[in-house]
């Protein structure tokens, strides 16, 4: 469990405190460990994207940032395949169209991804190539949920 601490708190070094929403808070990334000890994890991801991308002062964002959809695509071009490297795999990846149930909700993009264990999620995140291409994701989302089963 101790290492698991450290790596927690390693990724909040890395990513922030999820504060902004743009990330897992402290309390996130400890309720993904103890809620999925043994067993496949399925992160259910929607992305509302910005009419244009907002990279931070100091990122390393391209000349002309373009739009959310853009950013997204920068990010996706990367982030997919370091999710299949570390044993994940996209089951669903597709524009959003509505609520049938429910409150209506106004999304773009639905993304969900399988992996065989909470470890697979955390690798991702620890990859040095994610890390480097999660800044084209926040610069993309005007806002994004992340669910966990």
């Amino acid at each position: 469990m101790k290492d698991l601490e450290e790596r927690i708190k390693n990724l909040a070094a890395i990513y922030g405190d999820g504060s902004d929403g743009a990330c897992p808070t402290r309390a996130q990334w400890q309720a993904l460990i103890n809620d999925t000890p043994d067993g496949g994890v399925t992160l259910i991801n929607f992305f509302k994207m910005r009419a244009h991308a907002q990279y931070p002062p100091g990122a390393d964002a391209p000349a002309e940032p373009g739009t959310g959809d853009e950013a997204f695509q920068r990010y996706a071009a990367v982030s997919g395949g370091v999710l299949e490297k570390v044993g994940g795999h996209f089951t669903l990846v597709a524009p959003f169209k509505g609520s049938l149930i429910g409150d209506k909700e106004d999304w773009d993009l639905v993304a969900i991804g399988a992996y065989p264990a909470v470890e697979n999620v955390l690798a991702l995140f620890e990859d040095a190539d994610y890390r480097g291409v999660y800044v084209h994701r926040t610069a993309a989302c005007a806002r994004q949920k992340v669910f966990f089963c």
